[in-house]
């Protein structure tokens, strides 16, 4: 695989679970940016209707490199569909992956770890920080608050471990949110 440079409208946004993510970046899709879906949700609604196994409380190492895998599939595919056509939001990176893999004591093969340093996203990486008033959990998400919190700052450690800088998102309403966003891309 050959060194990319990073996309520098390829933006990621992301966080531990819970903290409004994917309402921040349905906003930001009403207001024209295009987003590519998080690949976790997708994936573990698909093998519970399936009966799967790939699932976080059923087979966490499968789960993690099918994620990665789908992770690296959507940016590669974005690279074809939407280079050059201004920003790119990603609800969660394969470093995303990388980070859970770190949290579950699951090993990261060679060929992952060179992936992660060979594709790159723009190096400014959004970040949701945890909000206790606004966490729930669902069907997909059964992570408690403390959780939460220690896979925040995972997410830190994991994306600054691939020299990413990263951007705290302010806690405040989605349409605050999505200004932040919009308005630091463009005067960075």
């Amino acid at each position: 695989m050959k060194d990319l440079k990073p996309l520098n409208t390829f933006y990621v946004i992301t966080g531990g679970p819970g903290v409004g993510k994917t309402t921040l970046l349905h906003e930001l899709q009403n207001r024209g940016a295009t987003v590519v879906p998080e690949i976790a949700r997708e994936l573990i609604k698909e093998q519970q209707e399936q009966g799967g196994k790939a699932l976080p409380w059923k087979n966490r190492k499968l789960y993690m490199e099918i994620m990665f895998q789908r992770s690296m599939e959507s940016f590669q595919k974005a690279i074809v569909d939407f280079k050059g056509t201004g920003p790119v939001f990603f609800d969660r990176g394969f470093l995303d992956a990388l980070c859970y893999a770190a949290l579950e004591g699951i090993p990261i093969d060679q060929e992952m770890r060179i992936s992660a340093e060979k594709m790159r996203y723009n190096t400014n990486v959004f970040i949701l920080p945890p909000w206790q008033e606004i966490y729930q959990t669902d069907e997909q998400r059964k992570q408690d608050w403390n959780e939460a919190v220690f896979t925040y700052n995972k997410m830190i450690q994991t994306y600054r471990g691939y020299q990413y800088d990263l951007v705290e998102v302010p806690k405040s309403s989605i349409l605050e949110r999505a200004d932040f966003i919009l308005d630091f891309i463009q005067n960075n």
